[in-house]
C-alpha cells in the first residue's frame, strides 16, 4: 500500500513537470502558422497571433473589417506568402526576432510583389511565452508604412459610342447640365426654393431635403439634385434662376433621337450589386453602367470597355499598382436615320413594327417599332406619370416588335409561290380552274373550306393570283407540292433556323409541330394556319425577288465593302423572281390589286398586303387583325419596307398599313 502511494505522488510530479515545462513554438513555426493563415485571408485567426501592444492599437473587429476590406476591393486573387528563416543578427536576441518574408498576389490593378520583415516578440500571457507578430498596414503593402493610408479606385472606361451609316450619333456621351443647390447660398428662402424647383425638376421636397441633408454636405458644396437633356436650356435657365441653385456639366450617355431609336439602341443605367456579384471581378465597379436592351446590352462587352484599376498611397501619390482603362469600341451601323425617323413618324400612334433594306445588299435601314419609350428616361429620370402611363401601356411600349414573330398573313403567298416553281409544282403561265368562292379539296375535310375573296376569275394564273391574293389558288399550290416539300422550301429561305443576325431575333416557324393534315398545310400556303415570321425574317425573305432569287443574309453592323453576303442560294430561279415580281407590281398598280389604293404617283414598287385574322375559331367575330405590306422599289432597287400594324379591324385592314408603307417609296 505504501509503495503504490510513493508511486502515485512521483507520477503526479512528473506530470506536473512536464506540463510547466512544455516547448514554445519557435520563432520559425509561429511565422509559417501565421503565414498559412494569411495565405487563407483568416484573419480572425491571425488577429490570435499579434503582439499585446498591436491589439491595444486595433481591435479584432477593426483589423477583419480593414484588410479583408482591402483584400476584397483590390480584387486579391492567388495570395501567395513565404517565409524565409530567422535573421542570423537575431540568434543571441531571445526576446525579438527578423524573419523575412515575400508576397506576391493578382489583383483587379495588376501582379504586386514584394519582399519585407517581420517582427516577432516573445511575450508572456498567464504563464505561457509565445511568439507573436508585431503587425503594421506594411505587411498588407510595403509601402503602408508610417501610418499610411490605401486608395484603391476603379477607372471607367469611355463607352462606345453607336453612330448611323453617315455618323449621325444614335447613343452618345456627351456633356450634360446637371441643376443642384449651394446650401449656404439658400438664405432665408431656403423653403421656397425647395418647393419651387421640385416643380420644375419633378422630385419631391423630400427628394431635395435628403439629398441636402447627407453628411457630407457642407455650405459652399455643390449638391446636385438632377441631371437633364441637352435640350432643356430653359428649363435650365428657369431653374438656375432661383437663389441657391446653379449648375454643372456632367458627362453622361445620350440618345439624341429618343424614341424613334429606342427599341435599336436600348439603354444603359447603373448596374445592381446582384449584377455586379454575377460579373468577373475587376470588370466591373459600383460606379459602372451596364446596357440593358437593345444593341447596349447586344454589344455589351464590345461597347463596355475595360475598367481600369489603382492602388496608390493618397498621402505621397505612391502608386502601387495600375492597369490602364481601356475605352470601348464604337458601333457603325447600316441604320439610315432619315428613314428610321420617316417609318417611326408613320407608325408612333399606332403598335406595330416596320423593317426597311436595301434588298441587293442585305443593309438594314431602319428597325422601328411603336410604341416606344425614351432612352434618356433611364439616364435622366422618369416622371411619375410618364413612368405609370408607360407600364399601363397594353401595347408593351419597352418591348421591341421587329424581332418578335407574328401570322404573316397574305405576304407569305410570293413565298409559296417561289417554292413551287422551284420544285416544279407550279408554273407561272399555267392557270388553274377555280369555281366559286368556297374550296375544299374532298368531303374529308366535312364543313371545312378555304374562301376567296372574289369568285369572278375562274382561270387563275400565278400573276392574276397574286394581283387578287386569291387564297384557293395558294391552298392548291401547297397541297400540290406536299407537306415535305413545302416544308423543305420554306427552310431555304430561312423558317426553322436562327436568322444570321446581329440582333436577336425569334426564329420563324412553319407550324407548332409539323404540318400534319391537309387542311393545316392548305392553310399554311395562304398565310394562316399556325406560321409565325419576324418582321426581319419577313422582308429578308423578299429579298431575292428584288433581283437573282438569292437569299440575302441582313446585316446591322457597316462593313467596308457593300458586297451581298448570301444565307441561302438561288431559292428562286432568276425567271421565277421576275414572274413573282410581275405579279407583284400588280398588287400595287392594277386596279384590283389590294395596294392600288390609294394611288402615290412617281413610285415604282412592288409588293404584297396580308391580313393576320386572330381569331380562336373561324366563327370567331371578335377577334383583332394585323395587317402587313411588304414592297420594295423594282425599278431602282434600293428599298424594301416590311410593315405591320396590330388592330386593322374596322380600320381598313392592310390598307391602313399600305398608305403609310407607300410613303417611304414616295419620299425616298
Amino acid at each position: 500500500m505504501l509503495k503504490r502511494c510513493i508511486l502515485l505522488v512521483f507520477l503526479c510530479v512528473g506530470l506536473i513537470g512536464l506540463i510547466g515545462c512544455s516547448k514554445t513554438d519557435s520563432p520559425e513555426d509561429r511565422m509559417e502558422a501565421f503565414v498559412k493563415q494569411w495565405n487563407d485571408q483568416q484573419f480572425d485567426d491571425m488577429y490570435q497571433s499579434l503582439t499585446k501592444d498591436v491589439k491595444k492599437e486595433i481591435s479584432k473587429k477593426d483589423f477583419v473589417n480593414r484588410y479583408k476590406a482591402i483584400y476584397e476591393q483590390a480584387g486579391v486573387k492567388n495570395l501567395k506568402v513565404t517565409a524565409g528563416e530567422v535573421d542570423k543578427d537575431d540568434q543571441d536576441n531571445k526576446t525579438m526576432k527578423h524573419i523575412p518574408y515575400k508576397v506576391s498576389m493578382n489583383t483587379n490593378a495588376g501582379k504586386v510583389s514584394f519582399k519585407n520583415t517581420a517582427v516577432l516578440k516573445l511575450e508572456k500571457t498567464d504563464d505561457e511565452e509565445s511568439w507573436n507578430i508585431d503587425w503594421d498596414p506594411s505587411f498588407i503593402f510595403k509601402q503602408l508604412a508610417d501610418d499610411k493610408t490605401v486608395q484603391i479606385m476603379s477607372i471607367e472606361p469611355k463607352r462606345g459610342q453607336i453612330y448611323d451609316k453617315n455618323g449621325k450619333g444614335l447613343a452618345v456621351n456627351t456633356d450634360v447640365p446637371e441643376i443642384g443647390i449651394v446650401p449656404g447660398e439658400l438664405g432665408d428662402k431656403k423653403e421656397k426654393v425647395i418647393k419651387e424647383l421640385a416643380k420644375k425638376l419633378d422630385l419631391t421636397e423630400d427628394d431635395i431635403k435628403k439629398k441636402l441633408d447627407q453628411g457630407w454636405v457642407k455650405d459652399d458644396s455643390f449638391v446636385p439634385l438632377k441631371k437633364v437633356k441637352p435640350d432643356q436650356e430653359k428649363l435650365v435657365s428657369e431653374a438656375t434662376s432661383l437663389q441657391g441653385v446653379t449648375r454643372t456639366n456632367v458627362s453622361s450617355r445620350y440618345y439624341p433621337y429618343g424614341e424613334k431609336t429606342a427599341h435599336l439602341t436600348g439603354y444603359v443605367r447603373a448596374i445592381t450589386a446582384e449584377e455586379l456579384k454575377k460579373k468577373k471581378e475587376g470588370t466591373y465597379s459600383d460606379t459602372s453602367n451596364i446596357g440593358i436592351a437593345g444593341l447596349e446590352n447586344v454589344y455589351e462587352d464590345k461597347l463596355r470597355g475595360t475598367t481600369g484599376w489603382k492602388i496608390y498611397v493618397p498621402q505621397t501619390g505612391e502608386v502601387i499598382a495600375e492597369k490602364k482603362a481601356k475605352d470601348g469600341e464604337d458601333l457603325h451601323l447600316t441604320i439610315d436615320i432619315k428613314t428610321q425617323t420617316k417609318l417611326y413618324d408613320e407608325l408612333k400612334d399606332d403598335s406595330g413594327a416596320a423593317v426597311a433594306l436595301q434588298p441587293k445588299t442585305g443593309e438594314t435601314l431602319a428597325l422601328v417599332s411603336a410604341p416606344s419609350y425614351d432612352p434618356n428616361g433611364f439616364i435622366f429620370g422618369w416622371s411619375d406619370k410618364e413612368w405609370k402611363k408607360l407600364n399601363k401601356d397594353k401595347n408593351n411600349p419597352f418591348s421591341a416588335k421587329f424581332n418578335k414573330t407574328y401570322a404573316p398573313g397574305s405576304t407569305i403567298k410570293p413565298i409559296a409561290a417561289a417554292i413551287g416553281i422551284k420544285n416544279g409544282t407550279l408554273k407561272a403561265d399555267e392557270k388553274k380552274t377555280i369555281k366559286g368562292k368556297e374550296w375544299q379539296k374532298d368531303s374529308s375535310w366535312g364543313g371545312y373550306s378555304v374562301t376567296r375573296v372574289s369568285e369572278r376569275l375562274q382561270q387563275v394564273d400565278l400573276e392574276n393570283a397574286l394581283i387578287t391574293s386569291d387564297n384557293i389558288y395558294f391552298a392548291q399550290n401547297a397541297l400540290d407540292m406536299g407537306a415535305d416539300t413545302f416544308t423543305k422550301g420554306l427552310k431555304t429561305f430561312g423558317f426553322s433556323e436562327d436568322v444570321p443576325y446581329e440582333f436577336p431575333i425569334q426564329k420563324s416557324s412553319i407550324a407548332n409541330d409539323k404540318l400534319d393534315s391537309d387542311i393545316l398545310l392548305a392553310d399554311t400556303g395562304y398565310g394562316q394556319g399556325q406560321m409565325q415570321m419576324s418582321p426581319l425574317h419577313l422582308a429578308t425573305a423578299y429579298t431575292p425577288f428584288v433581283d437573282n432569287g438569292d437569299l440575302v443574309k441582313p446585316t446591322l453592323i457597316k462593313k467596308d465593302s457593300q458586297t451581298a453576303d448570301v444565307w441561302h442560294k438561288q431559292v428562286v430561279t432568276k425567271e421565277g423572281a421576275a414572274d413573282i415580281t410581275k405579279g407583284l407590281k400588280g398588287v400595287v398598280e392594277d386596279e384590283r390589286g389590294s395596294a392600288y389604293q390609294p394611288v402615290v404617283k412617281g413610285i415604282t414598287v412592288a409588293g404584297k398586303t396580308g391580313t393576320a385574322e386572330l381569331k380562336t375559331s373561324k366563327d370567331d367575330k371578335d377577334g383583332t387583325e394585323n395587317g402587313w405590306f411588304v414592297g420594295y422599289d423594282y425599278k431602282n432597287k434600293d428599298l424594301l419596307v416590311a410593315m405591320m400594324i396590330q388592330n386593322v379591324q374596322d380600320r381598313g385592314g392592310s390598307h391602313y398599313v399600305v398608305e403609310k408603307a407607300k410613303k417611304q417609296f414616295q419620299s425616298n
